[in-house]
């Protein structure tokens, strides 16, 4: 036991003398969690609207005084035709323009038609849009009683993030991405350095078992996961006001399944690749781009074709983001997440079966 710590001590204070590690470490975490908290967000804000004049009266400007008065939108121009405002959309003067239709007649009419033009070349931002203008002027324009005929009003009630804050999705997928990046990538690295040095065989004719150097080469790493946890969930919780509504204790539970996963394919990856350069790469196009693409980290798993749904089928991230948002934002207990722990817990022991018996075979 004595010999086990003494590699942990040593492999410890490796990672803590190469600065570069330990930027990667804990640098990264804090700079994608400010950069998809703050900058990189599909958060509806300070869209730029013009409205067209030429049916305008007092009603009318009453809607167009709540849209300004939103966190939303901002009446940038008012013009007297659509055809002007369709210039400023396409000059990039503008994104919306807001054309009021005829004035509602009747005493059972209270809404005013509205057409709304906007830019569609992102499309998924042009719907948001849309559906925030259309929540906004959807209200009465008038305080007369509403009859059958003028139409149901329809309530939205939106459950677990009322803001719509977008931090609230990329905070769970933040930790995915980053949990398997940090302890695959930098276990592969670690291990394949002491091949390329020529210590693994130094290491391997000591007293201590094979296993046993494995081991402790990587419980370092799994300890800085935990610190890289529970930092994320510090700066979620105090930095980006994303609530932790589930239970802690099951949080760290499924994130320690997560991990261990994370660093059985680390010793996988570090069988397999000879260089540290071939290390990262290989980290790199097995782990980045799927997490990134496949994952839901970024788009939805059900909006993809397929085949790639099938692809998205053998992601870890996927099951582990899937946890996290039901743990962290619904707030659900641990029986609602049991498909995704079986899941990561499968695939956990295969990927550990698989990588400790690659590396007796390399050994032999």
């Amino acid at each position: 036991m004595k010999q086990f710590l003494s590699f942990v001590i040593k492999e410890s204070r490796h990672i803590l003398r190469d600065r570069r590690t330990m930027l990667i470490l804990f640098g990264m975490p804090i700079v994608l969690m400010l950069l998809f908290g703050f900058a990189i967000t599909n958060d509806v804000k300070n869209v730029r609207v013009v409205v067209v004049t030429s049916q305008m009266d007092s009603e009318t400007q009453a809607a167009v005084d709540r849209m300004a008065a939103s966190e939303y939108f901002n009446i940038t121009a008012t013009v007297g035709t659509s055809r002007e405002a369709e210039r400023l959309i396409r000059n990039q003067q503008a994104d919306m323009g807001l054309i009021p239709g005829p004035s509602p007649k009747g005493e059972g009419n209270s809404y005013r038609s509205w057409q709304i033009m906007v830019d569609g070349s992102d499309p998924n931002m042009a719907q948001q849009w849309t559906s925030y203008a259309q929540a906004i002027l959807s209200q009465p324009v008038s305080s007369k009683v509403i009859t059958p005929h003028s139409g149901e009003r329809v309530g939205v009630r939106l459950l677990y993030n009322p803001q719509m804050k977008s931090a609230y999705n990329f905070v769970p997928a933040i930790m995915g991405m980053l949990l398997m990046l940090v302890c695959a990538m930098m276990t592969s690295i670690s291990i394949v350095r002491e091949k390329e040095k020529g210590t693994m065989e130094v290491l391997l004719v000591s007293p201590v078992r094979p296993l046993m150097i494995i081991v402790a080469k990587v419980v370092p790493y799994l300890v800085l996961a935990f610190v890289i946890l529970i930092t994320i969930l510090l700066m979620a919780r105090f930095v980006l006001d994303v609530p932790v509504a589930g239970s802690v204790f099951w949080i760290f539970v499924v994130s320690t399944i997560y991990i261990t996963l994370a660093l059985s394919l680390g010793l996988l990856i570090s069988n397999i690749a000879n260089s540290q350069l071939m290390a990262l790469l290989l980290s790199a196009m097995v782990l980045l781009m799927p997490i990134v693409m496949l994952s839901g980290m970024l788009f939805p798993i059900e909006s993809m074709p397929k085949i790639l749904q099938w692809v998205s089928a053998v992601i870890p991230p996927r099951y582990y983001i899937e946890a996290m948002r039901k743990l962290m934002i619904m707030g659900v207990g641990i029986g609602d997440v049991l498909r995704e722990v079986a899941i990561l817990t499968g695939m956990t022991l295969c990927l550990l079966a698989v990588s400790l018996a690659k590396f007796k075979t390399r050994l032999e």
